[in-house]
């Protein structure tokens, strides 16, 4: 009985230790005391979590694997960025402003692009000292391009101020001489600033902040001073702008023969909207969205005129106006042009009197010598007019002394002046 007990006892002390060597040899099968998972397992798990995963890697909670989906999503907006956007950048221009400002019964254009500025016409004497503030305000101390369309007081007499007022770089101005003390004055503020006044041929290009322009006219100069306007075409982008000063018909015949393209969307009518300018034949190779009118409220000429209101107004141009609407300013980037305002599209005469050349109901029956004197007239009747008078006279006229200009009748009428009471044409 002794020895079944000693015999039962060392039996439990050998499973005992038996246990116990059980027991101490499970981490070495299981793993290591660290907990890390064994060469062959991590093998295993890492094939199943790549086979597993979703594209958006949703199973990967670590933070240290959250690491590389920040550094892609930082690149492919980049890489994945459409190439005819970028094209589109690295082509596109600049911002370009055109002011046209409101100088009453004249004309000034005031540009500024990429820190650069170019003026175009001043206006008459007694609002040259607006266009200067008005410049100075815009941060102006030199002006890059200053351009004359023709010695007209109420075009040429504000840029006086602006030749003292600035440091100006380059005067363009038409090729001839006036017979005026604004005129000597004029040129003698050029010579007091050390320039040379350029008159560039039609063609000829300039680069003006982020755009360009044309020199569009004249071709040839002429006695009328009106004729000789300079003409330009201001192109950003794909904007583009033309200015024509105070040029006629026949000026702006001679444009749409030159060859150069003179589609625009913006036109600056010629001759604050007289019937003088603005062609059917000029409208229809310029195609402009937009027109602008510089004139003054109840001025002497009846500008704008009813012919020339009905062109546009026919051809659905859309209009501003600075005797209705002020100084007007569109900003172009090259791509559009924003305005300052919205165009009024008055298409109503500065004279309400006026009922245009177009026949109002039925013809009047006109008598042998009156279809005459009709005929004459439309053929073309040439008198002369003065720089400051209001009268139009025959060649051989007194008052033709000082200067004497050539015109046809139908446009001195047309313009306002009224028969010499001496010569009487």
């Amino acid at each position: 009985m002794e020895e079944k007990s000693k015999v039962k006892h060392h039996r439990n002390k050998i499973l005992i230790v038996l246990a116990t060597i059980f027991i101490f040899s499970l981490p070495a099968s299981c793993g290591n005391n660290n907990g890390s998972v064994s060469q062959t397992e991590s093998a295993f798990l890492t094939n199943e979590s790549k086979s597993a995963a979703s594209p958006t890697q949703s199973v990967i909670t670590e933070p240290e694997s959250a690491t590389p989906n920040i550094a892609t999503e930082s690149k492919f907006p980049e890489e994945t960025k459409p190439q005819g956007q970028i094209e589109d950048e690295s082509h596109s221009s600049g911002e370009m402003q055109v002011h046209f400002l409101d100088v009453g019964q004249g004309l000034s254009i005031f540009i500024q692009s990429e820190g650069q500025y170019l003026i175009y016409d001043g206006g008459d004497r007694k609002t040259s000292s607006f266009v200067v503030s008005y410049l100075k305000k815009h941060g102006v101390s030199q002006i890059d391009y200053l351009i004359c369309s023709h010695y007209d007081s109420d075009h040429m007499a504000g840029l006086i101020g602006c030749l003292n007022a600035f440091d100006v770089k380059t005067v363009i101005n038409s090729d001839y001489e006036h017979d005026s003390k604004l005129y000597d004055s004029f040129m003698s503020a050029v010579a007091d600033n050390g320039l040379t006044v350029q008159h560039p041929e039609v063609g000829s290009e300039f680069v003006f902040g982020s755009g360009k322009f044309t020199v569009l006219s004249p071709s040839k100069i002429v006695a009328d001073s009106n004729a000789n306007s300079v003409a330009i075409k201001l192109v950003n982008g794909n904007n583009s702008f033309i200015f024509t000063g105070d040029a006629d018909h026949k000026s702006e015949s001679a444009m749409c023969t030159s060859g150069i393209d003179l589609d625009c969307d913006v036109l600056s009518l010629g001759h604050h909207g007289s019937a003088t300018s603005t062609s059917y034949a000029f409208l229809e190779k310029t195609v402009p969205a937009f027109a602008v009118i510089s004139c003054g409220a109840e001025n002497l000429y009846g500008h704008p005129h009813k012919d020339t209101l009905e062109k546009l107004e026919s051809m659905e141009i859309n209009i501003f106006r600075s005797d209705k609407q002020g100084t007007v300013i569109a900003t172009s980037n090259g791509k559009k042009i924003v305005w300052s305002t919205n165009p009024c599209n008055d298409y109503s005469p500065g004279e309400e009197s006026d009922l245009g050349t177009q026949l109002q109901g039925d013809p009047p029956v006109q008598s042998e010598s009156s279809s005459t004197e009709s005929r004459a007239e439309s053929s073309g009747t040439v008198v002369y007019i003065t720089d400051t008078g209001s009268k139009y006279h025959n060649s051989g006229c007194r008052h033709l002394k000082k200067s004497k200009i050539e015109i046809s009748l139908s446009d001195a009428k047309s313009q306002g002046y009224d028969p010499c009471g001496t010569c009487k044409p």
